[in-house]
């Protein structure tokens, strides 16, 4: 019987054990990585009330019964160079964006709403209390959680750290991941092609999907359909890694050797997934190393590796398993579809005349068709309860480029 997706990727979840090792890194070096315990503020941000916006600095209160309203300028506040006198009624201090509010200032009038004469200046704009000032604390406050054990790093959390004057973070040491595919007609490439051979691309693939993730890659490298070598390698690999990432030999030919090699040494939780492309993957352990033996097909890799790879190194780094973002689209193409099995399609979004997404199959969708990746952008998903599929249907797809870099949905 056929494991459904999401019961398959459940299984899996109760099969991790998170790695518990913890490093301190600099943050520069955290992107992608896992908090290893709760990261707390160490200060108010900002830390002191700043000036919003560039202008004058007064009391605001006093200000508000005359009209126009005149102040003499006292003093200068410079972001870096606080100014050091007091304002006192009918008093300003020229003020510039991120400078301290002086004491007894309690709101910016804007310089553009300001008329200089000589040692004063005068206003008709209405002055309220907090005007163009930034609260201290505002933004966070000293003792707040920022981030919580298991959360994983990007660019905007690490900027919000150094804010704080984080230097470092703990996390999660990075997971060791070995790599290898098999087949005796796999060549690297490079190397001539004799009679029956092709270049192998899926350990390839692999590894170049790995390096988006907090990991340490081990390559095992490209091994012979041998049994007796793959259980070797098995073994040998168990003692170092965390995780043994395979291509090929877990289908049910007399040549796939994998997936009976990993139940001579190691377990098999199950095998076989009602998905379209990638049915064969087989998930199992090998000692204490988790082991995805990935279908040999090269698409069927890149998606099981996405679906089931992806979010099994999350769980051991010990973050959270989050759904692939799936976005709502219309078909641009009609997609015969059979009951049964969910199915992921090579596509392209775009943008009509309209301003709405529309989806169109990037060729024929066979799972040895790498060039159906040439100009996909993302994957369409057709649910197992699903049947053939008209164009003008709503589908949902997933990207498959970062989100803030290079998706490109061009309008038509």
């Amino acid at each position: 019987m056929l494991l459904n997706v999401d019961l398959a990727l459940r299984k899996i979840a109760t099969l991790v054990r998170p790695v518990t090792e913890r490093e301190s890194v600099p943050l520069v070096d955290a992107v992608g990585r896992t908090a290893a315990e709760d990261v707390v503020a160490p200060i108010d941000l900002p830390p002191f009330d700043a000036s919003a916006m560039d202008g004058y600095a007064i009391e605001a209160t006093a200000a508000d019964h005359a009209n126009p309203k005149r102040f003499r300028v006292v003093g200068r506040s410079v972001a870096g160079q606080p100014a050091r006198e007091t304002v006192g009624i009918g008093e300003a201090v020229r003020i510039f964006t991120g400078a301290v509010v002086p004491d007894g200032a309690n709101a910016i009038v804007l310089q553009e709403d300001v008329t200089p004469a000589g040692d004063f200046v005068e206003t008709s704009a209405p002055a309220r209390v907090g005007d163009h000032i930034r609260e201290r604390g505002q933004d966070v406050r000293r003792g707040a959680t920022l981030y919580r054990r298991g959360k994983r790093f990007n660019v905007f959390d690490l900027s919000r750290l150094a804010a704080c004057g984080i230097a470092n973070v703990d996390v999660t040491r990075r997971i060791r991941v070995a790599v290898f595919s098999t087949g005796n007609e796999l060549v690297a490439a490079g190397q001539p092609l004799e009679a029956g051979q092709i270049y192998e691309s899926n350990r390839f693939a692999v590894m170049g999907l790995l390096r988006d993730k907090a990991v340490e890659l081990v390559d095992l490298g490209c091994l012979p359909d041998d049994q007796r070598a793959i259980e070797d390698t098995l073994v040998a690999a168990s003692g170092k890694v965390d995780l043994i990432v395979t291509s090929g030999g877990v289908s049910v030919g007399e040549a796939d050797f994998v997936k009976d090699a990993v139940e001579r040494v190691g377990q098999i939780d199950f095998w076989r997934i009602a998905l379209k492309p990638g049915k064969p993957m087989a998930v199992g352990s090998v000692e204490d190393a988790l082991f995805f033996g990935l279908p040999g097909n090269p698409v069927s890799t890149i998606i099981t590796f996405l679906l089931f790879v992806v979010p099994t190194v999350d769980l051991l780094a010990g973050g959270e398993s989050v759904p692939p973002l799936t976005l709502p689209a219309r078909l641009g193409d009609a997609v015969k579809h059979a009951v049964g099995r969910r199915e992921y399609l090579r596509g392209r979004v775009d943008i009509d005349t309209g301003g709405q997404p529309v989806v169109h199959l990037t060729g024929d969708q066979g799972s040895n068709r790498l060039s159906t990746f040439a100009n996909a952008n993302c994957l369409v998903v057709i649910h197992e309860d699903t049947g053939d599929l008209q164009v003008g249907d709503a589908v949902r797809f997933m990207p498959l480029t970062h989100p803030l870099t290079s998706f490109d949905a061009t309008q038509e």
